[in-house]
Order: C-alpha cells, then sequence, then structure tokens
C-alpha cells in the first residue's frame, strides 16, 4: 500500500543535486545575471518564449560558454537547386502561401497532354483513400482507431473549455475537451500541410498533391465544415482556390494572434509579449530569491506496508548482452518501412511481428493465401500495407522476414 506523504525540509536539502543547491541558495536577480567576468548586466530583449536574451561577453553567454573561432573558410556543401528547393518546400500558409494548384513531382510539375495537371480532389476520392490509408489508425469516419491513433471527426467547439478535474471529486468533470479538425484547428491549410508532409505513418510524403486535396476534402465533410456557407457533398472537388475559401469554426479561439501576413515579425512580437506578462503564465511575480519562507513541503511516495515481493535486488551482476551477428534478412528494410506501424503494435489487432501463436494461426491458411492478403489487403490492412510502390515479389520477401521472425 502506498500513501503521498507531505514531509517538511528544515536546515537541510536532501535528494538535490549540489547544482541545484547552489541555485536555491544563491539566487538570482529579477532582471540581472550575474556574468563570467563578473559584470551584471541588463537584460532588455526577450526570446520567443518570454525568457530574458543576454549579452554574450567575453565569449560566454551568461554563465555559458559559446564558440568565437573564425569561420571564415568553412563550406556546407552546394546550394540547392530551384528544383531540390521545391521538392521540400512544401509548407502551406493560412494566406495561400505555398498550396498548390498543380500535381508535382521530385518538385516539377507534372504534365497531362502537354499541360501541367491542375491538382483537385473529391470528397468521394478522398473516401476511398481514407479507407485505403488511413482507416487502420484512425477508424472509420475519423471516428478514432485502437492504438492511441487521435479521433480525427466528431469534436464540439463548445467542449473546448471544459477542464479535466480530478477522477475522486464528487462531480468530475465528464467531457474533455475535443480536439478535433472541425473543433479546434483554426486553419484548413495546415490540415492540408500535415497530410502531405506527414501522412500517412508508414510512407509519409508519398500522396500527390491532388490525393491530399481529396483526403482534406473528405475530412472537413466529416467534420461538418462548411466553405462559403454551404455544406459539402461527395461530389464536391477541392483545390487551391476552395482551400483558400475555407473558414474554420475555431479561427478566432486562439491568443495571441500570431497570423499577421503583412507584418510577419509582429506575430512573433505578439507571442514575446504575451509570455513576457507573468499574469498570463503565472501568478504574476517573478521570484529567484527567497521565493518560500519557512519550512519547505517536498511530498513524496510512502510504501507503508514494505510489501514489495519479491524484495528489491541490490545486485548489478547479469552478464553483458551479446550484439547479434549474421546477415540481415532481405525483407527487414521493407518491414520497417511499411509494415512496422501496424505489425509491432499489439492495439491495433494486426498479428505482432515475434508472436509465435498469432502467426501460427496466419501461415495455417498456407503461404499462398498469406501472399495473397498482402499483396491485396485484408480487412482493415490496405493492399501492399498501403505501400503500392512495393511489387508482388517484394512484399513476399517481406512476408517471410515476418514469419521467419514469429517462429
Amino acid at each position: 500500500m502506498y500513501t503521498l506523504e507531505n514531509i517538511k525540509l528544515k536546515n537541510t536539502l536532501l535528494g538535490l543535486s549540489l547544482a541545484t543547491v547552489a541555485l536555491l541558495t544563491s539566487g538570482c536577480n529579477n532582471n540581472d545575471v550575474k556574468m563570467a567576468n563578473t559584470t551584471n548586466v541588463k537584460a532588455e530583449q526577450r526570446a520567443v518564449d518570454g525568457g530574458m536574451i543576454y549579452p554574450t561577453v567575453d565569449g560566454k553567454y551568461t554563465l555559458y560558454s559559446v564558440n568565437t573561432q573564425e569561420k571564415k573558410g568553412f563550406t556546407y556543401g552546394r546550394t540547392p537547386t530551384k528544383t531540390e528547393i521545391a521538392a521540400w518546400n512544401i509548407d502551406v500558409m493560412p494566406d495561400g502561401t505555398g498550396a498548390p494548384m498543380y500535381d508535382t513531382k521530385h518538385g516539377k510539375v507534372v504534365l497531362e497532354d502537354g499541360e501541367p495537371k491542375k491538382a483537385e480532389g473529391s470528397v468521394a476520392w478522398g473516401n476511398e483513400l481514407y479507407d485505403a490509408q488511413c482507416v487502420m489508425c484512425h477508424g472509420d469516419f475519423g471516428a478514432g482507431g485502437k492504438g492511441g491513433y487521435p479521433a480525427l471527426s466528431g469534436g464540439d467547439i463548445k467542449s473546448l473549455t471544459n477542464q479535466l478535474q480530478n477522477p475522486a471529486d464528487d462531480i468530475p468533470t465528464e467531457v474533455p475537451p475535443m480536439k478535433r479538425i472541425g473543433s479546434y484547428w483554426p486553419y484548413a491549410s495546415t490540415l492540408f500541410w500535415y497530410i502531405q508532409d506527414s501522412m500517412p505513418f508508414p510512407h509519409p510524403k508519398s500522396l500527390t498533391n491532388s490525393e491530399t486535396y481529396a483526403l482534406t476534402a473528405y475530412l472537413l465533410y466529416e467534420n461538418g465544415v462548411k466553405i462559403n456557407g454551404e455544406d459539402l457533398d461527395e461530389d464536391f472537388v477541392m483545390d487551391r482556390e476552395k482551400l483558400m475559401a475555407v473558414k474554420m469554426p475555431n479561427e478566432k479561439g486562439f491568443y495571441p494572434v500570431v497570423d499577421t501576413p503583412e507584418n510577419p515579425k509582429q506575430g512573433v512580437q505578439n507571442v514575446k509579449n504575451f509570455l513576457s506578462d507573468l499574469s498570463n503564465v503565472g501568478t504574476g511575480t517573478r521570484c529567484m530569491t527567497d521565493c518560500i519562507k519557512g519550512e519547505v513541503p517536498v511530498l513524496r511516495i510512502k510504501n507503508e506496508m514494505n510489501n514489495f515481493h519479491p524484495a528489491p535486488s541490490t545486485q548489478r551482476s547479469l552478464p553483458p548482452v551479446e550484439e547479434e551477428s549474421g546477415a540481415v534478412h532481405p525483407g527487414f528494410a521493407g518491414y520497417e518501412a511499411s509494415c512496422s506501424a501496424c505489425h509491432s503494435n499489439e492495439a491495433i489487432g494486426a498479428p505482432v511481428v515475434g508472436n509465435k501463436e498469432a502467426w501460427a494461426n496466419v501461415i495455417e491458411k498456407g503461404i499462398d493465401s498469406v501472399y495473397h492478403n498482402g499483396i491485396n489487403g485484408i480487412n482493415a490492412m490496405p493492399p501492399k500495407g498501403g505501400n503500392m510502390d512495393l511489387s508482388d515479389d517484394q512484399v513476399k520477401i517481406i512476408i517471410d522476414y515476418m514469419i521467419e521472425a514469429s517462429k
């Protein structure tokens, strides 16, 4: 049995490092930091997080040394080409900057019949893509899946003011804040950007611009988001122009204001000003010296029953772990890249690699059947694990690895 007890520290500091003791006993002035050369320098600037910025003096920033060596003559590779920059410069801003008008591949515009291929996708197509690429983690209709992956739809903007309270309270908060796309996200551009940059989980950056528009349209549809005051239907086609017309319900629900396109620096300054005002983030009083008067309360865990069973061992005599040797299975890399996200997480429901019983049940159907399911998909698993760039033979090699690793 364990209880949380409150003990008092009077003349000693227990369990603290010497550095911590030094900080607690020496103290610091609110607005000055003692420099290495014993000069007190007043901070007049603040970092983005509201913290103070101090000048570098005698090669040191406060008490930390900095590299003051001459940097001329060093090279840092070469200047990237415009195509290389375009391939990676895929961030999308709320004002439409970065939202693609055409499909691209490796930084170049894709041509169709000699003309640039317009990037666009319908809600219906997004539904198909979602079922093939996303449903195994995020659940049907974005309602949430197994393994702790977040729900994407179904939120309530009114719930954002709810606060989680102690479950032991007489009337604890029953409904936590529901931070979904439709109830929480301020800009639809972030949705497009996040999907294109980070999804699907096993092989991000594999979606075309058109596919990303389609998935964005579908998720907005499931969240009941309107465009120009009208509901989306399955035939609605999303493109750059329509993405910019989306006004999310919680667009004005964030502070400080950081979206200042006419003066981007003002957004940064708004954050500095907000976090520099201690009443926004704390008690409103800055204290680094003699903050607590009298006895210091300390919370610790006490084992009242001394009922560890077996008793904790103090031995440190385990033999050293020997490194495995031998050739790496040819299917291992493919498994790590395309299959491990599901087949290493028991909560998702796929047979976990290493689980002998689970894989014994799988191979009872015969290896040809296992190959067929891996190539063509089964239940929530998409064909080839969602990585359609894999050949049938590559999928078979990956399956061979998973079976051998589970014997």
